[in-house]
């Protein structure tokens, strides 16, 4: 905890945001750190709750009544200790993370929850600024080789884990560049890749080695997912050459709208455009996809379909609309009733500040085009009646539409790397693998593990985290029959 009574004497304090007109002209962030007084009060107001929920609440299970303190007190080494120990990229999850922690927070029952995601990102920033995040390495090497499939937060923080503990690790990548989603997907004002680029300086220090642009298995992927590749390594190479391999390639496979129209130029998944900007943003090649003074139309209404909304608006769009399948949540949860768990209740993202019209409880029935090009979608509006979707009779409309973005999840890893592994599916398609007991994390596949997306679905940075971390113990397990690493 922090101070006592710190919760009585100091008010929530919020990032500010640079003003709108501003920041929608550029693709950095946008949103200037606390100040270390302000920190401070935030850490004071960590009240002495008995029962930590917020360490429940986050995934990863992060300390955080022990580093709201350390804060308070001003021992901020200490601080990026204490965080360090249960996460292994704070840069990431201070910026990205939808912060379950504060949901969970004993004073957001009165929705003033301590600014706990404000609080780290000060500790990470200030621990990079004054080099006291460094190289860990190990004190003895084991002889073993790990391979890791994909770069995105699951695989580099079990490669990183491993690493640690005096295994050789090599990470495989498709894309050109390592990060993932966090490099190729969030958009840049949202995650400066910079802070990959650091992070991956210190896992190289540590061992790490990086193989980009290659694809394991020769499977052709499906529409809608990127690649760099210009080579192959056949997954019976994998397993020769290492003593265990980690699949960690994320749920890739967007949802489709199989609706009439839906061939027309103009319907791109939400990757299709925000992969290219990221890119351009890098240095590289223009955006083919430019949005500049048309009308936009986003179908999801998650981070994905934000993200595009927000670069959207830094195209010059004439108009940027979102509609979401289900019915529009209510602006403010009843803490006493959701308390400590994830609430379900509207979110406004600073995207949707930025320029947006949002609209909720619509179907999309058809893409309306002329000549080959997209101009219109026709919506209907819809009713959920004891949960079953229902068409409400006389409600069709058409929204004018120049470029619409499919931004309504991701259903399922890509299956020709599960394929070409041999490696047994759940029913939703994403690799098979327990997280208990002495067979966590492994496949049906001898050697061969599974973690983050990959395994669970479609889900948040910070359990991505604790899924590359957890397996890593069990791969380390595996390998040496104990470990020392954290679960």
């Amino acid at each position: 905890m922090g101070k006592p009574t710190g919760f009585l004497e100091f008010e929530r304090i919020s990032e500010a945001y640079v003003p709108v007109a501003e920041r929608v002209r550029f693709y950095r962030e946008f949103v200037p750190r606390l100040t270390d007084t302000q920190a401070q009060k935030q850490g004071a107001r960590c009240m002495d709750c008995g029962i930590p929920f917020c360490t429940t609440g986050c995934p990863v299970n992060n300390i955080i009544p022990d580093w709201n303190d350390l804060v308070y007190r001003g021992n901020w080494q200490e601080a990026i200790a204490v965080l360090h120990s249960t996460n292994n990229f704070p840069e990431f999850t201070s910026r990205i993370c939808p912060a379950p922690c504060e949901a969970a927070c004993t004073l957001n029952i009165p929705q003033t929850p301590v600014g706990i995601k404000s609080i780290e990102r000060v500790i990470i920033d200030k621990a990079g600024e004054n080099g006291w995040v460094v190289p860990e390495l190990a004190t003895q090497k084991t002889g073993r080789k790990v391979a890791v499939v994909g770069s995105g937060p699951a695989g580099l923080a079990a490669a990183q884990q491993l690493a640690r503990v005096g295994h050789d690790v090599t990470v495989f990548e498709k894309s050109d560049r390592i990060g993932g989603l966090l490099r190729y997907g969030i958009p840049d004002f949202k995650l400066d890749k910079r802070l990959i680029d650091w992070r991956m300086a210190q896992m190289q220090a540590e061992g790490v080695k990086f193989v980009t642009g290659v694809m394991v298995t020769k499977a052709k992927l499906p529409s809608g997912i990127h690649s760099d590749a210009k080579k192959t390594v056949a997954p019976e190479q994998l397993k020769q050459d290492f003593d265990a391999v980690i699949l960690a390639g994320g749920a890739e496979q967007p949802r489709d709208l199989p609706v009439p129209g839906r061939e027309l130029k103009g319907v791109y998944f939400a990757l299709e455009f925000l992969i290219p900007q990221n890119k351009e943003v890098a240095g590289g090649r223009k955006n083919p996809i430019s949005v500049k003074g048309k009308h936009v139309v986003v179908i999801g209404g998650g981070d994905t379909g934000s993200d595009c909304v927000g670069t959207s608006n830094r195209h010059g769009a004439a108009s940027v609309t979102q509609i979401e399948l289900m019915p529009q949540p209510p602006e403010q949860e009843n803490g006493e009733l959701t308390w400590p768990y994830w609430p379900i209740k509207l979110r406004t993202s600073s995207s949707h500040e930025e320029g947006c019209v949002r609209d909720w409880a619509l179907g999309t029935k058809e893409f309306i085009g002329e000549k080959g090009r997209l101009k219109a979608i026709r919506v209907v509006r819809l009713k959920w009646i004891d949960g079953r979707m229902v068409e409400v009779p006389g409600s069709e409309f058409e929204i004018p539409a120049d470029y619409v973005f499919l931004a309504m999840g991701f259903v399922s890893p890509v299956g020709g790397v599960l394929d070409a592994f041999g490696v047994a599916r759940d029913p939703r398609g994403n690799a098979s693998a327990p997280t208990e007991g002495t067979v966590a994390y492994h496949t049906t596949v001898p050697r061969v593990f599974a973690a983050g997306d990959v395994r669970r679905g479609q889900s948040l940075v910070v359990w991505a985290i604790r899924e590359g971390r957890q397996c890593a113990r069990a791969v380390d397990e595996f390998l040496m029959g104990e470990s020392i690493l954290p679960r």
